[in-house]
């Protein structure tokens, strides 16, 4: 299946789980901000968690559809319609030549996913298709999508699913305030009593300045105990940086390393709620050991692993 770009939206990129192994030599690990809801949009989508799908930030794209195939969308609630007909995130939708996907606005979040069966055929750059916007890698041409451009799907030797039943429920609810659990460190002890007790006990907003390499909170200061900076270490996505008093949260697109004291790390199961931050969102921090993190990983991918066998193997998906 080929699909055409007929308007792009803000910033719509091809991205997967992101490019590892080569951290050490300076290449982030971009890909999707939000994992989750990538992994679910496969899933429905009849795909490998791992396949190439669009990231729509803010505002969908509209495409038109030449061949027939299974998408799915996933993430932001952006109003999703074929041929002007709305239809329900988290759910199996059957498209042929002619139709056309577009988005009437954003309702919930921030980042929605688009999956389409067999994935998104772009070469693979250091074993990875995501786009990587700063040095133009990966991706389409390394960039983000425009007008008239054209993508195609990887040809697959099994029959396309029937989107009959393929569907889940929608995990994003909009809060007034989000709880993001955390687990303290590496650097934590540098930061007095009073630091910690304002980073657990205030509320912070997302400020302006963030895009998919972070985002910068306002809200109370972090007081540190002489100082933040540090020799510059390895930086994971969701690290909890502090300069000049206030956190920032590192996202896919993050630098290698960094020099700025790490006061907490967010865990993985969260960081789906970051994906779906948009500047005026409130969160608090709560702390988790590590043992408990592990624990809701592990529910959380044998919970999507159980979805994706169930699905597979219902009775009437070859069509």
């Amino acid at each position: 299946m080929n699909i055409k770009v007929i308007s792009p939206g803000p910033l719509t990129t091809v991205q997967d789980l992101g490019r590892y192994g080569y951290q050490r030599y300076g290449v982030p690990v971009a890909g999707v901000c939000d994992a989750y809801s990538a992994r679910l949009a496969n899933i429905i989508a009849g795909n490998s968690e791992d396949a190439a799908v669009l990231e729509c930030t803010m505002a969908g794209p509209t495409l038109q559809f030449e061949g027939e195939g299974l998408i799915a969308v996933c993430g932001a609630d952006m109003a999703p319609a074929l041929n002007g007909k709305l239809f329900a995130n988290s759910e199996a939708v059957e498209v042929r030549s002619g139709d056309t996907l577009s988005f009437g606005g954003l309702r919930t979040g921030l980042r929605a996913y688009i999956a389409f069966f067999g994935g998104l055929s772009v070469p693979e750059v250091m074993g990875s298709r995501s786009t990587y916007l700063k040095t133009a890698m990966g991706g389409y041409k390394g960039r983000k999508l425009a007008a008239g451009d054209t993508l195609g799907t990887i040809w697959q030797p099994r029959p396309c699913p029937s989107a009959e039943g393929r569907r889940a429920d929608v995990f994003f609810e909009p809060k007034e305030v989000y709880q993001i659990r955390v687990v303290m460190g590496p650097q934590d002890d540098m930061f007095t009593r009073e630091g910690i007790d304002s980073f657990f006990y205030g509320t912070y907003v997302v400020g302006p300045a963030f895009d998919r390499m972070g985002m910068r909170l306002e809200g109370p200061e972090i007081k540190s105990a002489g100082g933040s900076d540090i020799i510059s270490d390895g930086i994971s996505m969701g690290a909890v940086q502090v300069s000049s008093g206030m956190p920032i949260i590192m996202l896919s697109d993050r630098q290698t390393t960094g020099g700025y004291a790490k006061i907490a790390n967010v865990i993985s199961v969260d960081l789906k709620i970051l994906g779906q931050f948009k500047a005026g969102d409130k969160l608090r921090f709560c702390a988790v050991d590590m043992a408990r993190a592990q624990d809701l990983l592990i529910r959380e991918n044998r919970s999507l692993r159980g979805l994706k066998l169930w699905l597979d193997n219902r009775p009437g998906q070859e069509r």
